[in-house]
């Protein structure tokens, strides 16, 4: 049996839920079996500069930090419910992938 993987991911947690939300609503709207979503690890990146920008005077720096908040979504392939997954509404800042497995 054929699968679609999907991978959401953002920097904001919410439209990603909201997103998966939506995903699996349509899915089992056209009675695709659905496996998910699964929270997969945050990737947190960070970035350290310094404040002073000629290196004289107090060592201070400053922090930068982005989270990115990642689901994975498994749906059986059903070419209608797959249709309708690609016409759903991304958000912006939301980056989608959809990977056929068999």
């Amino acid at each position: 049996m054929k699968k679609a993987r999907v991978k959401l991911g953002s920097t904001d947690p919410e439209k990603v839920d909201g997103l998966a939300k939506d995903i699996v609503e349509v899915s089992k709207e056209y009675n695709a079996s659905v496996s998910g979503p699964v929270p997969l690890p945050t990737e947190k990146m960070d970035l350290t500069t310094r404040k002073s920008p000629d290196g004289e005077g107090a060592s201070t720096f400053e922090r930068w930090e982005m989270r990115v908040h990642k689901r994975l979504i498994d749906v059986s392939e059903s070419e209608r419910a797959l249709r309708q997954i690609m016409r759903v509404h991304v958000p912006e800042g939301v980056s989608i992938e959809v990977e056929l497995l068999e």
